[in-house]
């Protein structure tokens, strides 16, 4: 009987207990999202599920909103989220393609990207202006109030516009004073989520005390069933200071993408050291993702680790606690607990644990070759005779161990030497201005000079922006690697995709241009001379016109004219009916 009654006040206990922790949860995800729950609906009419998360790590970028996958495809209805009006509509051949804007009146502006076409009355509204200023691109603002959608409300539909390899919508929050990115997910849209995170991989730096690399480890991991561990769960590194970093990836009900993770905390010894949260992202340091993940990784292996210390030059915001950078000291004779939890935007969670020690540390084998020092922190310029280079204060996450060469090359396609300037496994934050003076380049080419960087194992890329200072070759760059002077006096090229004698209302024409070095610069088509709208998919280079009946009937002659950076230009002709 006494045993009976204990048993009953014991489980009331542990269920008043576990009421508490709920109703504290709760009370905590209340505390901690300001945002309204209840006042956007799905941007499509069907279950949402997602292809790319807020905050996921990409080249060069956070992934700035949540990618919704198609129901049928190409064409599935986009809808408005809330009451508002069109504040921005874009048509774009790269990034976000056709994108519409709609500001609410609660503060926030939703956007939706990468759209097939838009409603009519955005169609008209665009197409109306890229006639007036005889451009496809277009970046236009209506005035408040001259576009309004209501909630529910048909705007565009599901396309892969821009620079998307896939059928999906791009969706943003973003507020609309400061025109933050923030998380979707945090204002109450569903998506099935009960599936936790998956940690793949941990990678552990050993680091000098200025907090430069030494050497990594990278360690693949198990899954058992209180998380995730490291074999014999106890690693030995011989160094006084390590930095470490996490590859993890969120999942969802129904869906085999791997997605971004919303959270990451990590613990030493029991006490939180390092922690951050997606909700919010600033577009102006969304590049700052190079700092935050291990930048080689990802160009050599296609990897992302989010880097759990912070390099100096680090300004994102998404962090909540840092205790000594992130950096965790090492004692011989006692091993400290790091233990991660990993957490997506709907409080699932998975954790990951192990024990690091001082090992035998063995005297530092560097070995690396550099001549110039630059402070991460100043503005940095180095002036060598025929070459020169300017680096703005910022240029680098963290100091510079620069090293530069000068080689010459006996081929006649280059006019100056090849100045090696670093490693592009380096991340660069800004562009830096390069100036090359050039050898036996003749007068009459000079316009055609470009700076050409040209990595180990890859095709000759111009640098962008070339003009002349003088005697003196400048570009911008963003990368380290190799420099030197080249030619571009090969046009663009143009080919026929699909076109016909006889072209009526409702046929499309069909072209692709591309430039294999400079880049192309402008294209212009017309009809008897006549600007025409030609619709361009940069990733495809392709080019489209939709005859929509303004052209009246009989024989007309077309031109496309096609101009790369360096004036280079391709012209096309053809005479038709219609």
């Amino acid at each position: 009987m006494f045993f009976s009654i204990f048993a009953a006040m014991n489980r009331t206990i542990k269920y008043i207990v576990l009421a508490v922790i709920v109703l504290g949860a709760a009370f905590t995800i209340t505390q901690k999202n300001p945002y309204p729950q209840d006042y956007f609906r799905s941007p499509v009419g069907y279950e949402m599920k997602l292809s790319g998360t807020f905050g996921e790590l990409r080249p060069n970028h956070f992934h700035a909103g949540i990618d919704i996958k198609p129901l049928k495809g190409v064409g599935d209805n986009i809808y408005a989220v809330a009451d508002g009006y069109v504040s921005r509509v874009k048509a774009l051949p790269n990034s976000y393609g056709n994108v519409v804007y709609i500001d609410h009146p609660n503060g926030y502006t939703s956007v939706y990207a990468h759209l097939f076409r838009y409603n009519d009355t955005i169609a008209r509204y665009v197409k109306k202006r890229q006639y007036e200023q005889e451009q496809f691109r277009v970046d236009l603002y209506p005035a408040a109030g001259e576009i309004p959608v209501k909630k529910g409300e048909l705007i565009g539909y599901m396309g892969t516009s821009g620079r998307s390899f896939g059928t999906h919508l791009h969706f943003e929050i973003r507020n609309t004073k400061t025109e933050k990115a923030i998380n979707p997910l945090l204002f109450g849209l569903k998506v099935k989520d009960k599936t936790r995170p998956r940690i793949t991989q941990l990678k552990v730096y050993s680091l000098t005390p200025e907090l430069r690399e030494i050497d990594s480890k990278k360690y693949d991991l198990k899954k058992g069933q209180n998380g995730y561990y490291v074999g014999g769960d106890t690693i030995r590194i011989g160094a006084w200071r390590v930095g470490l970093a996490l590859k993890a990836f969120d999942f969802m009900d129904g869906v085999s993408n791997w997605n971004g993770i919303y959270s990451m905390e990590m613990r030493v010894d029991d006490s939180l050291h390092y922690s951050f949260q997606m909700n919010e992202i600033s577009f102006d340091e969304s590049r700052y993702i190079n700092a935050h993940c291990d930048y080689k990784e990802r160009l050599t292996n296609r990897s992302y680790f989010n880097r759990c210390f912070l390099l100096p030059g680090n300004q994102l915001s998404i962090y909540e606690n840092v205790v000594n950078k992130g950096v965790i000291e090492l004692e011989k004779n006692r091993a400290k607990k790091v233990e991660y939890i990993v957490k997506d935007s709907y409080g699932n969670a998975s954790k990951f644990w192990f024990y690091i020690r001082r090992d035998e540390v063995q005297p530092e084998d560097n070995q690396a070759i550099y001549n110039y020092i630059l402070p991460h922190n100043q503005q940095n310029t180095i002036l060598n005779g025929d070459f020169e280079v300017d680096f703005p204060e910022g240029t680098f996450y963290e100091d510079l161990y620069l090293n530069y060469q000068v080689s010459y090359e006996e081929s006649g396609d280059t006019y100056s030497p090849v100045y090696h300037l670093g490693d592009r496994m380096i991340p660069m934050h800004k562009y830096f201005t390069v100036g090359i003076r050039p050898t036996g380049l003749p007068e009459h080419l000079r316009e055609k000079a470009v700076i050409a960087f040209c990595p180990e194992g890859m095709n000759e890329q111009a640098l962008f922006g070339n003009r002349w200072e003088g005697d003196l070759l400048k570009a911008k760059a963003r990368e380290l690697g190799n420099l030197t002077i080249m030619l571009d006096t090969i046009p663009p090229t143009i080919k026929v995709a699909k076109i016909a004698a006889t072209m009526g209302k409702g046929y499309r024409m069909r072209f692709k241009i591309d430039d294999d070095f400079s880049g192309i610069k402008s294209y212009r088509a017309t009809v008897d001379g006549r600007w025409i709208l030609m619709e361009y998919d940069e990733k495809n280079d392709q080019l489209v016109h939709k005859f929509d009946g303004n052209i009246p009937k009989g024989k007309h002659k077309l031109e496309l004219v096609v101009e790369d950076n360096r004036g280079n230009v391709a012209v096309y002709e053809k005479v038709f009916s219609n």
